[in-house]
Order: structure tokens, then C-alpha cells, then sequence
């Protein structure tokens, strides 16, 4: 009886102790980028009351941080003008509980009230879109970036790489991790936001990444640098990269004064 016992508390002791743990930061960030469409100056000051004084007021207070609110350029001129929010989430789950855990914030609800209250025939925006996307292998995490210029003058540059089809489009992704086309952008100081699949969307397959510059000629002239150095045109010369983008869109943002990046 006594060897029994001395065998199991043997065999317990070697016997591979399994560890369980939870990952609050994954490798790789999921993005919620919302498109805010509205067209005059009295539903702006509704959104940005509201971005300000409720939405990241409550998203902070979820530990949610380094939330983003871009203003685009051509909001002066433009007929459709356009505000970007773009929130960092560790996971799918916590997108999908996001709006159920705002409407459970009283905070929430009093501050937002302007917003959340509009009148079906005064609406505090046009329409708005919603687009979900994961962060590349290899750059995992969003960066903020270390601009010295007032946010006014800042260049936030969202672009979107749409291809023909998912397979060119996982080409193209592979040539922005595996291609160390990300490695070239952090050489020449893009001081790039993010970088992302695109994975529920109105324009797949793409992919979406943002840079940010001081303002508008330090951003021309890191594109003109980008164009002419060795390395790019020895990638973009490679055959297995031939032909992986099929459109491109362009969106110059500035931040808006209270976002967190």
C-alpha cells in the first residue's frame, strides 16, 4: 500500500502540468473604423460633441485606448463630408459587446444625449459605414505617431489597396509583411498608424494602412523618397508581386483636436 502511494505521487509529480492564461493583448489588434457621412457645420458640432464628451469618455473608460477621430481634408469644399473613428480592440468579441456596453453607461447616455436623441427628421449625420479589420503579422499593434506639427496641420493618410481577388490580395498583404514592404515605410519615418486586412467590408478584398506626416509637403516629400529608393523598386520589380493592386483610394485626414492620436 505504501509503494502504491509512493508510485502515485510519483507519477503525479512528472505527469506535464498544463497552464491555462488569457491573453489581454493578443499579436494582432482588431480595428473597428467607422465613416461618418454628413454634410453641414451644425451636424458636425453634434459629432463632435459627442466623440468628445461621451463616446471617448466611455470607451476610455473600458481600458480602450489610443482612439482615433479624423477629420478629412476636403471637408471645406466637399458636398459629402467625412469623419473617420478608429478604435483599437483585442478581439471580435469585444466589437460585437462594444454597443451593448455603451448602452449599459449612464455617463454615456447623459453626455450623448444630443446625439443618441436626434429627431428622425434632423439626423446628426448623413449615413455611416463600418468596417472591421485586423492588423498585419508584422506590424501587430497601432503606433502613435511622433508628429510635432499642431493637429491642423497634420497629414493622416488612409489608403485602401483593393485587388482582383483574394489570392492577389494575400500577395499583396505577404509583400507588406514577408516583402518587408512595412520595413521600408519605418526606414524612411512614415510614422505609420496601422496596417490592416480588411475583413468585413464594402470594398474587398483590400487591405487599408495609415501614415502621418508633419503636413502636406513632408508628406510629398516621403512619397518621392519612397518612389526612388533602391529597395521599392527592386520589390515592385519582383514577378510573384506583379499585378496585386487593382485600385487604390486615397484619404488625407487630420486628427481632430480631442482624439487620442
Amino acid at each position: 500500500m505504501k509503494k502504491n502511494l509512493i508510485r502515485i505521487f510519483l507519477g503525479l509529480l512528472f505527469v506535464p502540468q498544463l497552464s491555462w492564461t488569457i491573453d489581454k493583448k493578443p499579436a494582432r489588434e482588431f480595428y473597428k473604423l467607422t465613416v461618418y457621412h454628413f454634410s453641414n457645420a451644425s451636424q458636425e458640432k453634434i459629432l463632435d460633441d459627442y466623440f468628445q464628451n461621451a463616446l471617448l469618455p466611455a470607451l476610455h473608460r473600458m481600458e480602450i485606448r489610443q482612439v482615433g477621430v479624423f477629420k478629412a481634408w476636403a471637408n471645406d469644399t466637399a458636398a459629402n463630408k467625412l469623419i473617420y473613428v478608429l478604435i483599437p480592440i483585442n478581439s471580435l468579441d469585444i466589437a460585437i459587446k462594444l454597443d451593448d456596453k455603451l448602452q449599459e453607461d449612464a455617463a454615456y447616455a447623459l453626455a450623448g444625449a444630443g446625439y443618441i436623441n436626434a429627431a428622425d427628421n434632423n439626423p446628426s449625420y448623413s449615413r455611416m459605414e463600418t468596417i472591421l479589420l485586423r492588423a498585419f503579422s508584422l506590424a501587430p499593434r497601432m503606433q502613435s505617431p511622433p508628429l510635432h506639427a499642431t493637429k491642423k496641420q497634420r497629414v493622416y493618410e488612409l489608403r485602401s489597396y483593393e485587388s482582383a481577388t483574394e489570392k492577389k490580395f494575400r500577395n499583396k498583404v505577404q509583400m507588406f509583411n514577408q516583402g518587408d514592404e512595412i520595413g521600408l515605410f519605418r526606414k524612411l519615418n512614415f510614422n505609420a498608424i496601422f496596417y490592416s486586412e480588411v475583413i468585413a467590408g464594402s470594398r474587398m478584398p483590400n487591405l487599408m494602412y495609415m501614415t502621418s506626416f508633419e503636413n502636406k509637403t513632408d508628406r510629398d516629400d516621403h512619397w518621392k523618397t519612397f518612389g526612388n529608393d533602391p529597395y521599392w523598386k527592386t520589390l515592385s520589380a519582383q514577378p510573384e508581386y506583379q499585378n496585386n493592386v487593382s485600385h487604390i483610394d486615397i484619404t488625407f485626414l487630420y486628427p481632430a483636436e480631442y482624439s487620442d492620436i
